[in-house]
């Protein structure tokens, strides 16, 4: 039977897929600060819409609607700095939030809605998760397989699968790390160092994609 897939290339695919999602970027940036702050609910909520993101620029890339893109500069560069916007918006954000003392409770959180909702525009707004999709994913694609579009797509859903569990991870590690970090110093003061993470990232991913 021939696999629509190299089985092959399986083993250096999900390697590449865990480097991928545990290089520092956008998503990780947000999700930490908002599962120190807020707990894991509103981060596994977060993830939710980061995975939904994914699978917007999977489908497009499977489309070619991706190429067509990023083959526009003007398109790239809105695309890149759209997404440093939203991350100093949500450094802003969290900067400006209630004072709290040592030990007591962040504010209300946000809806699950709206968390899904800032989680998907913390990924469609990351130009290089567009940019994955149309570099690295062709490399394991084989000509003697199905057609490249179907490969496209289950290589995808493979990397949905591992970046929901890295993310999972980070998002459940950062809210442990939070919990412990409340009994001694004030959500005020972790919510302010998470901001000036986030403007860290957002300074990273301005770098990072330049052209």
């Amino acid at each position: 039977m021939n696999l629509p897939i190299d089985p092959a290339v399986l083993p250096a695919f999900l390697a590449a897929m865990v480097l991928v999602e545990l290089t520092p970027g956008p998503n990780m940036g947000y999700l930490a600060a908002l599962s120190a702050e807020r707990g894991r609910g509103a981060g596994l909520a977060a993830v939710l819409g980061v995975q939904l993101g994914l699978a917007v620029y999977l489908a497009a890339s499977v489309l070619g609607l991706t190429e067509l893109l990023l083959a526009w500069p003007p398109a790239w560069e809105i695309l890149r700095w759209a997404g440093v916007g939203y991350l100093v918006w949500l450094a802003w954000d969290g900067w400006r939030g209630k004072e709290t003392g040592p030990g007591e409770v962040a504010p209300a959180a946000d809806s699950v809605i709206v968390l899904i909702g800032r989680g998907f525009l913390a990924n469609i707004l990351n130009p290089k998760a567009a940019l994955f999709y149309v570099t690295l994913l062709p490399g394991f694609i084989s000509e003697t397989r199905a057609a490249p579009a179907v490969q496209a797509g289950l290589f995808g859903l493979g990397h949905l699968a591992v970046s929901g569990l890295v993310h999972g991870g980070i998002v459940l590690a950062a809210a442990g790390a939070g919990r412990l970090l409340a009994r001694t110093t004030s959500m005020t003061r972790l919510r302010k160092a998470m901001s000036v993470g986030l403007l860290l990232v957002a300074a990273w991913l301005a770098w990072q994609t330049r052209r």
